[in-house]
């Protein structure tokens, strides 16, 4: 195999010490030859490791993991507005290709992993505790960048000049992520209070296990069309052991109610949360969700306020994916709203009795979601009780009220990774396929902790692995897991939408399992191929 220059990674070396710059030729001219002796200096050297993921996270990452899957989709309007050259509908119609801005989130991620190399050695290698941390959240964007393009740089050392490296196997990736948590999960910090949210722990560094053992078969595949879901899962004990972990320790519960977690000024104190990406209007920026998800006149009234700024309104929920969300009185129910729209209590973020009304008539939403023309464009019409009225919107990741025009739309929501819920049902999936059960725990008992706290009728027998997957969907909607799950059930190419009638090869593409390196990246190595299919 040839040999590849990954000028890409070298070049991103600047954002090793400060993660919101945005001047992209910083040159970095000195290196500590001897880290200060000081646990606040440290920690504020490692602090720019932790944070490479905000901008993705925020936005291309989040849309290219909802928008590919049943759970949203988007249309653009008549007038062209929110088509911006396919980003959003090539997603929805499994037809992206390398140069879509909506997965082009590579060099945020390598740039973490440079950032993170750098902060290795000048901490004092492997060998030192201080390290372990930085290492986790490496594993951390090296999972990232395998789950969404498969073989990638398994770059884990500062380059040299001019070194040459190539994009390692998916499966090599894999290992090498294990084997890096596998060496520092001892030496993380158990704790869980301020000084930790968002920072590596022993028990994020379980959770990513959990992940990378509950999809070990996915990514040890020997590519990724020949995946199958019945395929067989040589980690599921490890993963119940890694869940077991974090149980055992107390850390964590289920106490907080569903819609507190996801509210703007979200924050350390949900006991669910176990790896989290802090966002802040003002000082953390980056995470836009509702402004795609709201109508587009919901900057007037609707919130009970009126916005600075004008919303999107161009990600709808996928008709079919809401019949998932009936079960009576499971308040996971109401992150979708439909229907006759009532103006919304600005303190409380419930629906008041006031209608809300745009040009004297009462905004409603259509439960279907109907194309002007059934086009590779999607297009809907502009008007405030026609096309921006079509579909189903989610509020579960609540717009932020107190968000000014210069802050440019940012929330104040704190975005979950890793959650104690999640934990639970990775636990219950690996027993449906095969794992020994521990401490007591069935399928129908773990899912049924879910099912409590959430209000929802509780089962009775352990469920199959297909219900299992709606309690999935019911519980991370918009959390950035969905295609993962479809993936690993053999189920991203199913039909659903408008994908399989606009694109009819989406039915058979298994090689859009992973996304295509983005054009940018193989401009910069110019000897690296593209992933087969693309």
């Amino acid at each position: 195999m040839k040999t590849k220059y990954i000028r890409l990674f070298q070049s991103m070396v600047m954002l090793a010490l400060v993660v919101s710059c945005t001047d992209l030729d910083v040159e970095i001219k000195s290196q500590y030859t001897e880290f200060p002796d000081s646990e606040v200096a440290a920690e504020a050297k490692a602090s720019g490791a932790y944070f490479a993921f905000r901008g993705p996270l925020g936005d291309p990452y989040n849309q290219a993991q909802v928008l590919s899957t049943d759970e949203l989709m988007c249309y653009a309007f008549d007038n062209g507005d929110y088509y911006d050259g396919g980003r959003y509908v090539h997603l929805t119609l499994h037809s992206w290709n390398a140069d879509d801005g909506g997965i082009n989130y590579w060099g945020d991620l390598a740039g973490g992993i440079t950032t993170c190399n750098q902060l290795i050695a000048e901490l004092g290698g492997n060998e030192s505790d201080a390290t372990a941390p930085i290492r986790a959240v490496r594993a951390f964007y090296f999972f990232i960048l395998m789950d969404s393009f498969g073989d990638v740089p398994l770059l884990d050392h500062v380059l040299d000049d001019e070194e040459a490296i190539d994009r390692s196997p998916r499966p090599d990736i894999a290992r090498f992520i294990e084997s890096e948590l596998l060496a520092v999960r001892d030496r993380l910090t158990t704790n869980v209070d301020v000084a930790t949210y968002g920072k590596p722990t022993r028990w994020m560094a379980d959770a990513l296990l959990a992940k990378l053992y509950l999809n070990w078969a996915v990514y040890t595949a020997s590519d990724v069309t020949a995946y199958t879901p019945t395929a067989s899962n040589s980690k599921l004990n490890d993963l119940v052991s890694v869940c077991d972990d974090v149980i055992a320790s107390g850390k964590f519960d289920l106490s907080d109610n569903y819609a507190s977690k996801f509210i703007p000024e979200n924050g350390p104190h949900i006991k669910d949360f176990i790896y989290v990406m802090p966002y802040d209007r003002q000082t953390q920026q980056g995470m836009t969700y509702a402004r795609f998800r709201s109508h587009r006149n919901a900057n007037a009234d609707f919130y009970g306020v009126t916005l600075p700024a004008s919303v999107g309104g161009n990600i709808v929920v996928n008709t079919a994916f809401l019949d998932k969300f009936n079960l009576e009185g499971d308040d996971r129910n109401a992150q979708f709203i439909g229907g006759p729209l009532f103006i919304r209590s600005a303190s409380t973020y419930q629906a008041t009795d006031a209608p809300w009304m745009v040009g004297g008539q009462q905004v409603t939403l259509s439960r279907e979601i109907v194309l002007d023309q059934v086009t590779e464009t999607m297009p809907v019409d502009n008007t405030p009780h026609g096309g921006r009225s079509k579909g189903y919107r989610s509020i579960k990741f609540y717009m932020d009220l107190k968000t000014t025009a210069a802050q440019a739309r940012s929330q104040s929501n704190d975005v979950p990774i890793f959650r104690f819920a999640d934990v639970l049902l990775m636990k219950a999936e690996a027993i449906l396929r095969g794992a020994t059960a521990t401490r007591g725990d069935t399928p129908m008992s773990l899912m049924n902790q879910i099912r409590t706290y959430v209000h929802a009728p509780l089962i009775t027998q352990d469920p199959t692995l297909e219900e299992l997957l709606d309690e999935r969907a019911r519980e991370f909607t918009d959390e950035n897991w969905r295609r993962n799950d479809l993936i690993r059930y053999g189920k991203f190419e199913d039909d659903w939408g408008y994908k399989n009638t606009i694109n009819p090869t989406a039915k058979t593409a298994l090689y859009r399992r992973i996304f295509p390196i983005p054009r940018s990246v193989l401009n910069t190595n110019t000897n690296w191929s593209q992933n087969p299919g693309y």
